[in-house]
């Protein structure tokens, strides 16, 4: 690791000291300290939008090839520091460096698919029936605060960043408090690739202190989210005072449903590590189990042997294939919901307690579970760590019901060798996105987003820009 140290980034001026007590980031792997990051105060948020409100003025009247010349510059700004960000990442948040380094390549993917959305933004002319033509123009929608969990602290604040910029819109981020080190690296990035100072800020604290500020703004015109659906609750409920636009991936509960004529072999390992990655701290990992009565005895003892087969051990270590729960609160979570779910009848094939051989860190062994009541409380609840509930079904209709029953719908997933119930899987699922025979739903180029509790808007592919943006009709007629 470099010796670079977390620091804000305001109107162009990165900043590792404040007047305020620092944030503490601790290593989830061993509990020590890792660093300090400065934290923001109201000032500093009240010194952003300032700097936001000058970029703004300049920065949306940039045609669309000049940002995009600006996003490929951060693209290879971050490509230049590919190790230090996912050493980065690793130590923050304990997933597996092998792991971190695949989500430093998808996020520079960000960049360089919306470098090419922002050289194609066109209005269009339509002839009028009264006379001369209708004209629309896209136009940057304003300043924009984006909000960022810990789980995937390079490719999240990417999805928010790179469409603002290619829209022609200024940036305030406020990423997780766990992760000011990764962000960083990603404001350094932006800051050699070009952005002019205020474009894209980073600022660093407790949402209690600096979101409220970001909200009551009238000058912030949109806002992206990715969070608990209860944090989005709150904050549609604030934006409407200001009636600002809303970008929202909240919680999810993925269903997976595997289909009589499966492959059954194949499903159950690729449904271990999907389901175990990022020691299941991942909004779109598959949660719920639903297996074809006939399949399930073999898809739960593939599952078991995966499990046990995983490596749970240091995030800087190679062999590892598993670190731990990225925060005490998380672990404690897990270790609770975990006993409840044995406590409702289901019955436990592995794992369900703290590893032995681990005294410091906060992991927990991967755990499978059977015969798991639909009433338990892990069917019901977003588990975000790694416990794999099976529950089986007879019927096809009966289990789109069931995977249909939560009020999620990120999501979901479904396992045939049949294209006629592939093509009955994806129609039936209620889901913003769904996997056949694959968990790789997430792509630069394609729209990614959820429905119901699980927000609206969608980063990704084509769609995704437009929420930055706003549509000006003008009717001209000659005289």
């Amino acid at each position: 690791m470099s010796d670079l140290t977390p620091r804000l980034l305001i109107g162009g001026e990165l900043r590792a000291q404040t007047m305020l007590e620092p944030l503490q980031v601790l290593n989830p792997c061993n509990e020590e300290l890792l660093w300090t990051a400065p934290r923001a105060s109201l000032e500093h948020v009240t010194e952003a939008l300032h700097h936001a409100r000058a970029a703004l003025r300049n920065w949306s009247k940039v045609h669309g090839w000049e940002r995009a010349k600006v996003l490929r510059g951060i693209a290879r700004a971050m490509a230049a520091r590919k190790g230090a960000l996912a050493q980065a990442l690793s130590l923050e948040i304990g997933r597996p460096i092998a792991q971190s380094e695949g989500e430093v390549l998808i996020a520079i993917e960000q960049f360089d698919w919306f470098a090419g959305e922002a050289e194609r933004l066109f209005g269009e002319t339509i002839p009028s029936r009264q006379g001369g033509r209708l004209a629309t123009a896209l136009e940057p929608v304003g300043i924009v605060a984006a909000f960022t969990a810990w789980n995937f602290p390079i490719n999240l604040l990417a999805r928010k960043i790179a469409p603002a910029l290619a829209a022609g819109c200024p940036i305030i981020c406020r990423p997780s408090e766990q992760t000011p080190l990764t962000s960083t690296l990603i404001a350094e990035a932006c800051v050699e690739g070009g952005a002019p100072p205020g474009v894209v800020q980073m600022l660093y604290g407790p949402a209690e202190t600096l979101t409220p500020a970001l909200m009551a703004a009238e000058e912030v015109r949109k806002i992206s989210l990715t969070g608990s659906t209860r944090v989005g609750q709150l904050l549609l409920a604030e934006a409407a005072k200001t009636v600002k636009r809303c970008s929202m991936e909240l919680g999810g509960h993925a269903p997976v449903v595997i289909c009589e004529d499966a492959d059954v072999d194949s499903a159950a390992s690729l449904c271990a590590q999907f389901k175990f990655r990022n020691a299941g701290q991942v909004c779109i990992a598959p949660n719920r189990f639903y297996v074809h009565e006939s399949l399930a005895e073999s898809f739960s003892r593939t599952m078991v042997a995966a499990a046990e087969a995983l490596v749970l051990g240091d995030s800087q270590d190679r062999a590892t294939t598993m670190g731990p729960l990225t925060l005490a609160s998380q672990r404690d979570r897990i270790e609770t919901l975990s006993a409840e779910t044995e406590a409702s009848g289901a019955r436990r094939l592995t794992g369900g307690r703290r590893p032995a051989n681990r005294n410091k860190g906060f992991y927990f062994e991967p755990t499978v579970f059977s015969e798991v009541p639909d009433t338990a409380r892990i069917m019901r609840e977003e588990p975000f760590g790694p416990l794999a509930p099976v529950a089986t079904f007879r019927d096809f209709d009966e289990a789109i019901e069931r995977a249909n029953a939560t009020p999620y719908g990120l999501a979901a997933y479904g396992f045939t060798t049949s294209q006629s119930r592939a093509e009955a899987l994806s129609s039936g699922l209620q889901a913003g996105m769904v996997g056949i025979n694959t968990f790789m739903i997430a792509h630069a180029e394609a729209p990614f987003g959820g429905i119901n509790h699980s927000g609206m808007g969608r980063e990704g592919g084509r769609q995704a820009i437009h929420d930055y943006l706003n549509v000006k009709l003008t009717h001209f007629i000659s005289h």
